[in-house]
């Protein structure tokens, strides 16, 4: 009684917000229409809304198929269909070019917000908070709450209720959503909307952001009625839809730009509008500033006023890159300037095609330069010389964007395209800006020398977005930092300290000994990879062959030693290559060091490309260095885990470099870096922003491994790019918590875990678990050791834990506790989510376990896989004295308390039941036995059913293959199933849901998390 009084006070509530909010819509000029509640009236309104906006009145039967074509549950097609000019063919044949929307300008829509509207389809009835509607099309949807909702869990419940079959975002008008909000009023969030495969709440997470809304000066804006305030004025939302979200054509996805991107945006086109000089954006790496770019150039585009927009990006492989960007954004919207002579044709060139050119600093260098090679040859040629050519463009208006202004745009290329262009505005993006402090290169004027500096070169900062404002906003990950220090030997009494100074080197062997022993914990078992920067070329090469003698060496002491792979990437001898000589000028190391012995480094990157080719079945030779250099980009790039998707022998480990990769290079899947070369400002900061691209919970921060104790270097590097933060403040903000400080807070998570599990009278043991009374008191054990399992996975990426810390750790939470405590866990957290219903009344509700996110990816061992598994239980069945061996119960134990087999975890162990200790089966035989194993499992689950409910076996087996091979049930093929039982409707009705309770879980189970669309129907 006290519960249902509660709920029905919570529902009072949410509709208190929900009146209060409209009211708020209706003061911004938005129409209420109250009469709006079903998919009829909805239907009807969009119907009025189209005639008006494209002057037609259009028959039932052309409204009727109007809708057929442009209703679908492709997200993306329907957002590109909202954006676009679409013919439609009328019942006489005649063409109707439509849109759905003003689109030439979104504020002259008609706007308006409905609430409470039922869609009924076949076989659900949802009821949705608030919807606004634009010319009659939903396209944001705004969830309403009363409890403090975990955003990720927000996210999921509208993805969950957004995918249950049968609702009405893929067969109604609502499939032209475009953006989701949820409140509870105090805190705002809210998400683009896409296709399912964006979308895994699964053992290796991949979805797509969530965001609160901020001010320019990054300050959050989450209340409500603000939030409306700054974000859904008519105008505001129309230009948002239309300008700031980005359709990602290769990966066929919806994005909406961060609000830092929007201001950065706005600032480059005011000042273009106002042709008020230069200027440069300050975004810290890994903010996302190929996409900002990409959609200042695309605006820029839309302007008469601007002849040309040219993005200029400084080396080879950033401008394939940044290619490669763009065209994700939009499909050949760039194409590749294979030479000065493509650059100038398109540069000259009044194709709108040509508005927007991705170039490098240097082709557009080459072609300025009266003395360069081919412009001689030009004009010995009697031909126009390139700079000829290009004097008819130096009236015009032209927006130079510089990608990573800070590098090559110090030199003479960028002062020749300032004199050659005087109308041209130049704007420069920048992670990582040069300042007084971090200036290497001097500018004479006068008889005063002084240091050239971001600002000398743009004028003015247009907008600020440092790595303090991207780590607090989750954006990117904080660092840990180990100075790592080697043992000193033992001394003889009285002799003086050895000692070492700072950025000296420590003997490679060590280093590569330390990597050894602390790679695993780094990259949580290999489930990421490496970056080991090295001093020199010569450095480089010596690392690749210790690596090759040193993992030899331990692998023939200890079979069961798996060693790491190792590549090894710097640029070869130019030699007049001038693709390689582009790609040297920011690589000012590796141009120095190839100066000495030439032929010897040839002959070593030779046979690191020899080594390479045998690793990986690849092909490349020295002549080809840039498909090589490629090839190992895509290596690291590609580390998807789990191992089903990309097999370990397939994966690089560590990728030894010497100035390659530090700067302009992104990877999720890359966390660490082994640091054995001197860096300091925005060196440093580059090369440590490598490792800090945000995944999921099992990637909690960038580690960075130190064998030159730069702790100074560090500090000085975040002081001067803390941005409004002093260093200390900024210090607290970069860097993760020392291990202490995170052993103390999971010694008071577990305390939390032990006080609930006393509180409902247990034990604080895993066996326990299994009697907690009621959902609420499961989810709130789920909510607690989740916590401990987060801190516990942030400790386990340390690699500066001592002795006394990891003792630390194992007397507040014993290995075999914890493993015994994730089994629960997983066992629990399935079967609450097994029985949380999808779909309702609405999405979610403000029931406990309905709130509950059970973040499984804290619970999936890299290393622990299908393979593994099979190594383990062969391992078990050897025969004589194994030294590796487990006991059946802890091989059990291990799979149990791994996400990855919550749906298999049974059958493995009945399997490992089944076997002898000492047995002596080969792996071979160990997996052939368990497929047969799973295979009879299976038949005899089936057969049983078929017995109890009277039907054929093979019928019944063909039936449940047909649905997991499609990952559809149909209706009418369960009809087929029952008709040789000959019964009436009514027994027929009662004998096809009694099936269904025993295929349901069946079902659902073989189809290993994968939904299975029209099941839920048959949800108990």
């Amino acid at each position: 009684m006290i519960r249902y009084a509660k709920i029905m006070n919570i529902k009072t509530i949410e509709q208190q917000i929900e009146q209060s909010f409209i009211e708020k819509l209706t003061g911004l000029k938005y129409e209420y229409r109250s009469d709006i509640t079903d998919r009829a009236a909805l239907e009807k309104n969009f119907r009025e809304r189209f005639e008006a906006l494209n002057r037609v009145k259009l028959t039932e039967a052309e409204f009727a198929r109007l809708l057929d074509e442009i209703v679908t549950p492709d997200v993306f097609a329907a957002a590109r269909t909202l954006r676009s000019i679409n013919a439609f063919t009328r019942d006489d044949d005649t063409p109707l070019n439509y849109t759905l929307v003003n689109l030439k300008d979104w504020c002259k829509n008609h706007f308006e917000v409905i609430n409470q509207l039922r869609i009924n389809t076949d076989n659900s009835h949802h009821r949705y908070d608030v919807i606004l509607l634009i010319n009659g099309v939903p396209v944001v949807q705004i969830e309403l709450k009363t409890l403090g909702v975990n955003p990720r869990r927000a996210m999921e419940q509208i993805v969950e209720y957004k995918h249950d079959p049968g609702n009405g975002y893929s067969k109604t008008l609502l499939c032209f959503m475009q953006l989701f909000i949820v409140s509870n009023r105090d805190r705002t969030y809210y998400f683009a909307n896409n296709n399912a495969r964006h979308f895994a709440f699964n053992a290796d997470e991949r979805f797509l952001p969530i965001y609160e809304f901020a001010d320019e000066d990054n300050r959050k804006i989450t209340q409500l009625d603000e939030f409306a305030e700054r974000f859904l004025k008519k105008c505001d939302l129309g230009r948002t839809i239309s300008r700031y979200m980005v359709l990602l054509a290769g990966e066929q996805k919806l994005m909406i730009m961060r609000p830092y991107q929007v201001y950065a945006v706005q600032h480059m086109v005011k000042c273009i509008d106002d042709d008020n000089g230069n200027g440069y954006i300050w975004h810290t790496t890994g903010s996302g500033k190929t996409l900002t770019s990409f959609k200042a150039a695309t605006l820029l585009k839309e302007n008469d006023r601007i002849h040309k927009c040219v993005f200029v990006v400084d080396r080879k492989d950033l401008d394939r890159q940044t290619r490669e960007e763009f065209n994700r954004f939009q499909e050949g919207c760039v194409e590749e300037n294979t030479n000065t002579a493509a650059l100038v044709r398109r540069l000259l060139s009044e194709d709108y095609a040509d508005k927007v050119i991705v170039t490098t600093i240097q082709k557009l260098g080459l072609a300025l330069d009266e003395n360069s090679k081919r412009n001689k040859q030009r004009s010995k040629n009697g031909q126009a010389t390139y700079k000829e050519q290009l004097e008819a463009l130096t009236d015009k208006r032209i927006v130079f964007i510089f990608d990573e202004c800070h590098r090559s745009q110090f030199g003479e290329n960028h002062k020749a395209i300032k004199a050659f262009f005087p109308k041209a505005q130049l704007f420069g993006f920048t992670g990582t800006p040069i300042f007084e402090a971090n200036a290497a290169l001097q500018k004479i004027e006068d008889t005063q020398a002084s240091m050239r500096t971001t600002e000398d070169l743009f004028q003015k900062q247009l907008h600020a977005y440092t790595i303090t404002h991207a780590i607090e906003d989750g954006n990117v990950l904080r660092f840990h930092i180990d100075y790592f220090k080697p043992e000193e030997p033992p001394r003889p009494f009285g002799a003086p300290l050895q000692g070492r100074g700072i950025g000296e080197a420590i003997a490679k062997k060590a280093v590569i000994e330390a990597i050894l022993a602390k790679h695993n914990a780094a990259t949580g078992g290999r489930r990421f990879n490496a970056i080991l920067a090295t001093a020199s070329i010569n450095d480089a090469i010596e690392y690749h062959a210790l690596f090759k003698t040193m993992q030899a060496d331990k692998q023939a002491a200890d079979p069961d030693f798996k060693p790491l792979n190792i590549a090894c990437v710097f640029s070869p001898p130019a030699e007049g290559d001038p693709d390689v000589r582009q790609i040297q000028e920011d690589l000012p190391q590796e141009q120095a060091d190839n100066e000495e012995d030439p032929e010897g480094k040839k002959a070593a990157l030779k046979a690191i490309l020899a080594d390479y080719n045998a690793r990986y079945g690849a092909n490349h030779r020295l002549g080809e260095f840039d498909l090589y250099y490629q090839d190992v980009q895509k290596r690291i790039k590609d580390q998807q885990w789990p191992n089903a998707d990309y097999p370990p022998a397939q994966k690089i480990d560590i990728t030894i470099v010497v100035d390659m990769l530090l700067t302009g290079f992104d990877s999720k899947f890359l966390n660490t870096l082994y640091v054995d070369k001197n860096l300091k400002h925005h060196g440093l900061i580059q090369a440590f922003s490598r490792t800090n691209r945000v995944l999921n919970g099992a990637k909690p921060y960038g580690n960075i491994l130190d064998f030159r104790q730069q702790q100074d270097a560090v500090d000085a590097a975040i002081a001067l790019f803390s941005g409004e933060k002093t260093g200390e403040q900024a210090r607290e903000i970069w860097l993760v918590d020392k291990a202490p400080v995170v052993i103390k807070k999971l010694e008071t998570a577990v305390q939390k875990l032990d006080d609930f599990m006393k509180s409902q009278g247990l034990d604080c043991t895993p066996s326990a678990v299994a009697n907690l009374k009621g959902d609420d008191a499961r989810a709130a054990f789920i909510t607690h050791f989740k916590e401990v399992q987060r801190l516990k996975t942030q400790l386990d990426q340390y690699t500066d834990l001592t002795g006394e810390n990891k003792a630390a750790i194992e007397q507040v939470l014993p290995e075999e506790n914890l493993r015994g405590f994730k089994g629960q866990y997983l066992e629990t957290a399935k079967k609450l989510r097994e029985q949380r219903g999808r779909g309702g009344d609405k999405p979610g509700s403000d029931d406990p376990v309905d709130q509950l996110d059970f973040e499984f990816v804290l619970f999936a061992s890299a290393v622990i896989d299908y393979d593994y598994i099979m190594g383990l239980i062969a391992r078990f069945s050897e025969k004589g004295p194994g030294k590796s061996k487990m006991s059946r119960e802890e091989l059990i134990g291990l799979i149990g308390a791994d996400a990855k087999f919550m749906n298999e975890r049974e059958t493995i162990a009945e399997y490992i039941g089944t076997l002898k200790a000492g047995e002596g089966l080969s792996e071979a035989a160990i997996r052939d036995g368990y497929t047969r194993f799973k295979a009879e499992i299976n038949a005899k689950e089936l057969a049983a059913i078929a017995v109890r409910h009277g039907l054929a076996t093979a019928a019944l087996q063909t039936f449940v293959d047909g649905i997991l091979d499609r990952m559809i049930f149909d209706g009418e093929q369960l009809s087929d199933l029952m008709a040789p039982l000959d019964l009436g409707w009514k027994a027929r009705t009662q004998a096809e849901l009694a099936l269904m309770e025993d295929l349901h879980p069946l079902l659902t189970k073989r189809a290993g998390g994968r939904d299975i669309s029209g099941l839920s129907a048959y949800e108990q």
